[in-house]
């Protein structure tokens, strides 16, 4: 079921990414680098989650400035704002207006079930507050409002994608077609980058073990290093296997980062060992941040131009955000002035 005939004919893609912590090459590699292929074919609206970010505490400043530094990273990676509109969540308020209203057509039960939500909590048993478990519905409305046909999501946030297209789905089924119900994007390759440290688990940019985890903005010695010391098993083929989990990960990001495949990969480093094949991929990795390193500082110079860019990035996105609201508002029942 979809939403009344768009103003365009080119599709909606919708991603955000939060101000909390320093983003890493899974961040780079799952979202950011994907972003720009779809500004030439779709209509993009990209967007810095800072309402997000509060569910568990943040440093006011630190969470300002990481905000500026989100929104960099956005046009350091390649995303040109002519070309797609970005902004910041809590410059909108249409986003905490729709959210309300999906509140009330959202069951306590499918909140419940949500995985991150028991992550999170049982992480920050100090502050399980009430947006932390209304977080998806948020996030639900951040999708809605531009009425997205696309959205790019790492493998662990398709459960929230879910959840989105079952509240459109409840909501059109109540009333009338309203809200496009959106697909996931999923990169085939790295959609989930693994811990260095443990890769059991995803790379997080909020671990505590500097080790674990290679941020975007990290120096190029630290880079290398880091891989140097990446866990491993205990063979020395550079082949990708079941129960290899950290060679596994290594040949991924090499991958990534080369867009060799994995049998290029094996014959390139037949006979060569653990020890050569991670200083291989610090040091692509480390080339491939360079210049995004470069631009960024660059932009960190210039906020009055960041600010400019949030600025027309917020008129944009209000535009369409309340035609979508103003069509809820009228369909609840709400008068409109």
């Amino acid at each position: 079921m979809i939403n009344e005939q768009k103003p365009t004919a080119k599709k909606t893609v919708f991603s955000g990414v939060q101000p909390s912590g320093n983003l890493t090459i899974g961040n780079y590699l799952g979202a950011l680098s994907n972003f720009t292929e779809f500004t030439e074919t779709y209509n993009c609206y990209y967007c810095v989650v800072d309402q997000h970010a509060i569910t568990i505490r943040q440093v006011p400043a630190e969470l300002r400035q990481r905000t500026y530094e989100v929104l960099a990273l956005y046009i350091a990676c390649g995303l040109d704002p002519d070309k797609c509109t970005l902004f910041v969540q809590s410059h909108v308020h249409e986003h905490a207006e729709l959210a309300w209203i999906l509140n009330c057509f959202t069951m306590f039960g499918e909140l419940s079930r949500m995985t991150q939500f028991k992550d999170k909590s049982s992480k920050n048993t100090g502050n399980v507050n009430a947006g932390l478990f209304t977080y998806p519905v948020l996030m639900a409305a951040d999708i809605l409002l531009y009425q997205a046909d696309l959205v790019p999501v790492g493998a662990d946030q398709n459960q929230h994608l879910e959840i989105t297209r079952d509240i459109a789905e409840r909501f059109n089924n109540l009333y009338s077609p309203t809200f496009t119900i959106p697909d996931a994007y999923i990169p085939k390759e790295g959609a989930k980058i693994m811990s260095l440290a443990d890769p059991t688990k995803k790379m997080s940019k909020s671990d505590e073990n500097d080790f674990a985890s290679v941020r975007i903005l990290d120096p190029r010695d630290g880079i290398i290093k880091k891989f140097k010391r990446a866990v491993t098993d205990s063979d020395t083929r550079v082949v990708m296997e079941p129960g290899k989990d950290g060679i596994n990960n290594l040949i991924t990001i090499y991958s990534c980062f080369t867009g060799k495949t994995v049998e290029e990969i094996e014959r390139e480093f037949e006979g060569r060992g653990y020890g050569e094949f991670k200083l291989a991929v610090g040091e692509v990795c480390a080339d491939a941040l360079a210049p995004v390193q470069a631009r960024f500082a660059e932009l960190m110079n210039d906020r009055a131009y960041l600010e400019s860019v949030m600025k027309t990035g917020a008129a944009k996105a209000s535009h369409t955000a309340a035609r979508t609201l103003s069509k809820v508002k009228r369909k609840v029942g709400f008068v409109i002035l």
